[in-house]
């Protein structure tokens, strides 16, 4: 359920200078919010209309707080034509932006503009620790607290799917965010064609939207969500044996995999596969490891979504939880060695994936403790999504959630909005920097709720209320935030979205199709890649195996 609630004067507490910078609302919006009564009656005509599931006030999913101020007109005009004309009055709305928010728990946690990596011997936030975000849930990116408007005369909107043109322009509208714009990832074309983004012909624009890093973004995770969503219905149909979808959970991974550098080595939990995606794994691979065929690269031995990749530096997902956790310390010790004995090599990091109940076994504390002590290169990246598996996080730990366990470790950490793809993505860039810098590790953890069930062996309607459920499907998916983007700037509409959800839905089940009919694995890929010689006990099982089939007339292909 989502409880929005709104500031006036009075309920507004007065922030100290450094208070504010975590998100705190500033005396001057707090002023502006007191003395524009249009303000307050826009506000209660907009969330007056909400349904009654999402205005309710009682404990629930979603909560957002917001503040009413001022800010420019969030969306440029249609036409791609120079604004010429100074700024007026009526090129200011007013407009309500979360001041808190609570993904998975009634606990609010403060929203900030500032991205803050708390290092060890820094003063760590008073209270709850904020949460950075870059986009609101409206698909428009905030102004600093103290902002009083942009003047877009100054601003030259991008052409359409012009990369570098609309990066450009949100620099200029956006000032305080032009460190992160200019350096992400996500704003630089690739020099060479995408291989997995399609080739419309009959649009000019086609050749460089296939060299398009936003889009491919959208397009990805919007194909990630059509692979679930088919994968998942095929086991429920007994075509495999096991699924996890990733619904509610995609800016994490098209966010954080567009930060990293293709040496980076990544250990994921088990719901990451948006970050193997991104790499270049196809869906014929991917559903390839689910159906366990011939083509499988883990030779039909691991459960399905268990996926790996040595040639994309993925290893291989295990499912006992935590085990990645102390791994990646090993992995990123054996960077720190290699920089040490040769300075040319190329610096490489590894980044572990897991979940906030993972973070309670021995394996997260031991991970942690060597990490920090050893200063290994790396990055803790915690998904906090509200629930380890049915164990919802009020019963998970009684503290500030996961990132409050960084300055206990002497590790620096930040929190961010793991719905939002460009503050995700900025973290990232800005931890693995800071990893390798200071050779040592930094810790993120990533606000986000599991849309999904746990896999296809949970119903999770049995513990949670399917309304919370409803209104993250409705105001917070990531998805949903990213459409509206680029919907602000004329590179989306529905005939496009619709479009592309087509295009994957056909891709992905004709990869499904492909895979399902391939024949299993050789039977003597069973009995190999353990050792480099086969010892006498695994001979004897080989021949047991083949004397048992042998007698039964069973053939095995």
């Amino acid at each position: 359920m989502l409880r929005v609630l709104n500031y006036p004067k009075p309920a507004i507490r007065q922030c100290s200078k450094k208070t504010r910078t975590v998100g705190c609302p500033s005396e001057a919006a707090a002023a502006t919010t007191a003395s524009s009564s249009i303000a307050t009656k826009q506000h209660h005509r907009q969330f007056s209309s909400l349904p009654h599931h999402l205005a309710r006030q009682n404990n629930g999913m979603v909560n957002i707080f917001v503040k009413s101020t001022k800010v420019p007109r969030p969306t440029l005009p249609k036409t791609f034509n120079r604004l010429k004309k100074p700024l007026k009055e009526e090129d200011v709305t007013t407009q309500h932006v979360p001041s808190h928010l609570s993904y998975a728990s009634n606990k609010r946690m403060p929203i900030t503009s500032e991205m803050r990596i708390v290092q060890p011997g820094e003063d760590t936030p008073s209270g709850i620790w904020p949460v950075f975000r870059m986009m609101d849930e409206s698909g428009n990116f905030r102004q600093p607290d103290n902002a009083r408007h942009t003047n877009v005369s100054k601003i030259i909107p991008p052409k359409h799917h012009d990369l570098l043109q609309l990066q450009s322009a949100l620099t200029i509208q956006y000032p305080h965010f032009k460190h992160h714009l200019l350096s992400s990832g996500l704003f630089q074309p690739s020099k060479n064609p995408y291989p997995d983004m399609p080739l419309n012909k009959e649009e000019a624009e086609a050749a460089d939207d296939v060299k398009n890093t936003l889009l491919r973004a959208h397009r990805q995770m919007i194909r990630l969500r059509k692979m679930d969503t088919i994968l998942h219905n095929a086991q429920r149909q007994g075509r495999i044996s096991f699924y996890m979808t990733h619904h509610g959970e995609e800016a994490i991974h098209m966010g954080s995999a567009s930060a990293l550098s293709p040496q980076d080595v990544i250990f994921a939990q088990y719901r990451e596969a948006g970050l193997l995606m991104w790499r270049g794994f196809t869906l014929e691979q991917f559903c390839n490891q689910c159906f366990s065929n011939d083509h499988d690269l883990g030779k039909g031995r691991q459960m399905p979504i268990h996926y790996g990749c040595r040639a994309l530096n993925y290893q291989t997902v295990s499912s006992p939880l935590g085990t990645q956790i102390t791994q990646a310390v090993g992995a990123a010790y054996k960077f720190k060695l290699d920089a040490m004995n040769n300075k040319e090599k190329e610096a490489a990091i590894s980044i572990v994936y897991f979940g906030e109940g993972a973070a309670s076994t021995i394996d997260f504390h031991s991970a942690c403790n060597f990490a920090a002590t050893l200063k290994t290169p790396m990055i803790f990246f915690c998904r906090n999504n509200g629930y380890a598996i049915s164990t919802p996080v009020e019963d998970q730990y009684a503290g500030d959630g996961i990132i409050s366990r960084a300055p206990g470790y002497g590790m620096s950490g930040i929190r961010v909005d793991g719905n939002d793809v460009f503050a995700v993505h900025a973290a990232v860039a800005e931890a693995r920097k800071l990893a390798l810098e200071t050779s040592a590790p930094v810790m993120i953890e990533a606000m986000t709720y599991r849309q999904g069930h746990h896999s296809t062996s949970d119903d999770s309607s049995r513990y949670r209320d399917m309304d919370e459920v409803q209104a993250a499907q409705d105001v917070t998916d990531p998805i949903l935030r990213m459409d509206k983007f680029l919907r602000h700037y004329g590179w989306m509409d529905d005939d496009a979205v619709a479009l592309i959800e087509d295009e994957e839905r056909v891709t992905v089940l004709r990869a499904m199709e492909a895979a399902e009919a391939r024949p299993g694995p050789k039977l003597d890929t069973m009995f190999t890649d353990v050792y480099h010689e086969k010892p006498p006990h695994l001979l004897r099982q080989e021949t047991e195996l083949r004397q048992h089939l042998k007698r039964h007339d069973i053939v095995y292909h």
